[in-house]
């Protein structure tokens, strides 16, 4: 592969006979500076960039620079990689991570620059009708947060295969942020950390025949554990079907049916009962920021007094949605949003809860992303067969890029423990956090 030295190619009009390479260099260079942290290759087996980098951005067609003329910015470039004209290989995480440590903050492309990329993908061949987007991007359908289009949007993320998480997510079948106590500990030890962490705040040991309502339960691990380990009865509710199938098998297979009922149920449709604690993991980024706060109303409504709620969820200050003009927003989460924690906190008091704890998890989620990735890496054959090529790339990128937002702070992800108090002010908490594991 012929590789260009990006310090000696000046030209800001490269000549007919220049390589692709070299007709990108100004293009990278206004983005990137002068030394592309990773290697960019391309189609005609020319390269600029370091070779011995952590791994290489490989552009396989002009096919890249049409859509992303027709739909520029990060949503032209997710279609091209979905559609296998852009790729990345290596180490995702660390690809990611130099690209974004290269490029300031604030780029953005002027106008001689778009000019000089409009030129470039002229002389490349790269113009034309815009391409049909990839078959996996997500439709969206109806008024936002609807029940229908809610249902929708989790089929389109979880509905592709209970054997595909389990080879993603380990034996724990957790779709959520583990929390590793110690630095040797595993994933699976650490999601039952998580688990046990979470039982604790919200006192089951306290509450002899308790009743534990878990919204969005995913494949039922954690009311598989507040059952077993803290003899509580479950009432678990999702809204997506093969994680309701799967979840009650688990139920069965523990000999757990007498406590643990699992539910295809939105939260929007639980009325009439009461229960003694709420735990809400993962769950959060798919309310909606317009409404959190009937979300907490209707949680508050069925809580005893003295009961509580655990609400974990991902976070970004300020908030922030997961676009329609975005790879995880048309890809991976449809009509997600990531709500601020101080909006959380207001949201829940104005709701009539108590906020009693805010803790932040954000470097376990890093960690946590980097355990799911070596999960798919492991098994990359295994998740290709199950779930077809383009998919099982579209997941190596998503968490590659949620490390990086994990481990750089662009994202966090916060519990926040709140309890509806007495009348008279009494809230049957405890005095510190030392019970706690």
């Amino acid at each position: 592969m012929a590789t260009q030295d990006t310090e000696r190619f000046t030209s800001t009009t490269p000549p007919a006979t220049a390589t692709v390479a070299e007709q990108f260099t100004p293009l990278l260079r206004a983005t990137l500076g002068d030394r592309p942290p990773v290697q960019f290759a391309f189609w005609d087996g020319s390269s600029v960039g370091p070779p011995d980098g952590p791994g290489a951005v490989v552009v396989r067609s002009a096919r890249a620079l049409r859509r992303m003329f027709w739909s520029p910015g990060e949503l032209g470039l997710g279609r091209a990689y979905v559609a296998g004209d852009l790729d990345l290989t290596g180490d995702a995480f660390e690809v990611l991570r130099a690209l974004q440590t290269a490029a300031p903050r604030d780029a953005r492309l002027g106008l001689g620059a778009a000019w000089t990329a409009l030129r470039v993908a002229g002389r490349l061949g790269a113009l034309g009708p815009p391409l049909p987007p990839p078959a996996e991007e997500a439709r969206r359908h109806g008024r936002l947060h609807s029940l229908r289009r809610d249902a929708r949007a989790i089929s389109h993320h979880y509905d592709v295969g209970n054997d595909f998480y389990r080879l993603l997510l380990g034996p724990s079948l957790t779709y959520s942020c583990a929390r590793f106590p110690d630095d040797d500990v595993g994933l699976a030890e650490a999601q039952r950390s998580k688990h046990e962490l979470i039982c604790h705040k919200l006192g089951l040991d306290e509450r002899g025949g308790a009743r534990l309502l878990d919204v969005g339960c995913g494949w039922g691990s954690l009311a598989l554990h507040a059952a077993a380990a803290h003899g509580v009865e479950v009432v678990g509710v999702t809204i997506s079907r093969q994680q309701a199938e799967l979840a009650r098998e688990r139920v069965r297979a523990a000999g757990l049916a007498d406590r643990v009922e699992i539910r295809l149920q939105d939260y929007r449709e639980l009325a009439g009962e009461t229960f003694d604690a709420i735990s809400s993991v993962g769950m959060f980024e798919h309310v909606g920021a317009r409404r959190i706060g009937a979300y907490f109303e209707i949680l508050r409504g069925l809580l005893r007094p003295t009961g509580r709620l655990l609400n974990h969820a991902i976070s970004s200050v300020g908030g922030s949605r997961v676009g329609s003009r975005t790879f995880i927003g048309r890809y991976v989460f449809p009509d997600g949003e990531l709500i601020d924690v101080g909006e959380v906190v207001l949201a829940m008091q104005r709701a009539g809860f108590e906020v009693r704890d805010v803790e932040a998890l954000r470097e376990h989620y890093a960690r946590t992303l980097r355990e799911w990735s070596a999960n798919l890496a492991g098994g990359w054959d295994r998740a290709v067969e199950l779930v077809g090529e383009t998919r099982a790339r579209i997941w190596r990128l998503y968490l590659a890029a949620s490390r990086v937002g994990f481990t750089d702070g662009g994202i966090s992800v916060h519990q926040v423990l709140g309890v509806v108090p007495r009348p008279d002010g009494s809230a049957a908490m405890p005095a510190t956090r030392r019970s706690w594991p």
